[in-house]
């Protein structure tokens, strides 16, 4: 811990930034928290990404959109496409996407069609998730 400090305070005093020093930025972390939300926790790539001949998500077309390939059992309404989430596309500021991902509701009020999950995250981690589908624009 001793060694840390000394450390920060030196990269401080050299006008070092923190990539330089392999510390994580605030931005950093909040990128990987994002990612570990979409990728691991909400699982946005099951239903958001295409696959390929094998089964294996085109990594190419990763979350930008794709037919959903299962129905459910008895008839209701149910979305056949799960829409481009890299970049937002869907989402003029933050602020929609982030009330989007708290509420459950889009700007019009109206939730996501089923299978789509109604979200409630809290305000940093909806701010986490917004920020990396963001970083995916291209």
């Amino acid at each position: 811990m001793k060694w840390l400090i000394i450390i920060s305070c030196f990269a401080s005093v050299a006008g070092l930034t923190a990539a330089e020093t392999n510390q994580p930025t605030a931005a950093g972390a909040q990128l990987e928290r994002g990612r570990y939300l979409v990728e691991r926790v909400g699982m946005c790539a099951e239903c958001h990404s295409p696959r390929d001949d094998r089964g294996e998500y085109d990594r190419a077309h990763w979350l930008e959109g794709e037919l959903i390939s299962f129905k459910p059992d008895h008839p209701m309404p149910f979305a056949a496409i799960a829409p481009p989430i890299a970049g937002l596309p869907g989402y003029a500021t933050d602020a929609a996407a982030v009330k989007f991902l708290e509420t459950g509701t889009n700007a019009a009020g109206k939730q996501a069609m089923a299978p789509m999950p109604q979200f409630r995250l809290n305000h940093e981690d909806a701010l986490a998730v917004v920020a990396y589908l963001r970083s995916l624009k291209k």
